[in-house]
C-alpha cells in the first residue's frame, strides 16, 4: 500500500512522537509505525534497547512484532512501515521477511542504512521479496531529532550508542 503524501506525513508524525519519547528515555530517538492496508495504524514503537537490555529492541523490530500480534499473522503483506531514520541491516531484513509492502523513511542513515544509502537490502533482487521505498518524509525534523540527541550526548561526555 503506497498511500498518499498526506498519509505519509501524518503517519510520520506518530513515528516522530515515538522517537521523541524514546529520546526522553535515553534511547536513540527513532520511532516506527506499521499501517495496515486500510490505512489504520496497528503498531507504534520507539527504540527500547537500553530499557530492555536487548540488542534487537529497535523501533522497527518492536513495531513489526506488535503489528504481527495485532493482525494475527507474521506476514504483513501490503502493510506500510514508517520509520524516522532509514533502517539498519537487521531492521531492513525484518521488513523484507515480514513482507512489508512499503517502507517510508524520514532521514537517511549514511552510516548504518540498509534501504538505499549504504546498502539496499530491501530491494535486493536476490531476496524473495522487495519493498517499495519512499524517502524524505519530514526528513529535516527526523534528522534534527537524531543530531540533537548526539550533540547532547557529546556535550555530556558520553558517546552515543551505535
Amino acid at each position: 500500500m503506497a498511500g498518499r503524501n498526506e498519509d505519509f506525513d501524518s503517519w510520520m508524525q506518530i513515528a516522530v512522537l515515538e522517537a521523541r519519547a524514546a529520546g526522553e528515555r535515553g534511547e536513540i530517538p527513532i520511532g516506527a509505525v506499521v499501517v495496515d492496508p486500510a490505512g489504520r495504524v496497528v503498531a507504534a514503537e520507539g527504540n527500547r534497547r537500553e530499557a530492555e537490555h536487548d540488542p534487537t529492541a529497535h523501533a522497527e523490530v518492536l513495531a513489526l512484532r506488535r503489528a504481527g500480534q495485532m493482525i494475527g499473522d507474521w506476514r504483513l503483506t501490503d502493510c506500510t512501515l514508517v520509520v524516522t531514520v532509514e533502517p539498519c541491516p537487521m531492521c531492513a531484513g525484518a521488513a523484507v521477511l515480514s513482507r512489508i509492502g512499503t517502507l517510508v523513511i524520514g532521514a537517511w542513515n549514511d552510516e548504518y542504512g540498509a534501504a538505499g544509502s549504504r546498502w539496499d537490502l530491501v530491494r535486493d533482487r536476490r531476496l524473495n521479496h522487495n519493498v517499495e521505498v519512499v524517502s524524505g518524509v519530514r526528513a529535516e525534523e527526523c534528522a534534527a531529532l537524531l543530531q540533537e540527541f548526539i550533540a547532547e550526548r557529546r556535550m555530556n561526555g558520553s558517546t552515543p550508542p551505535a
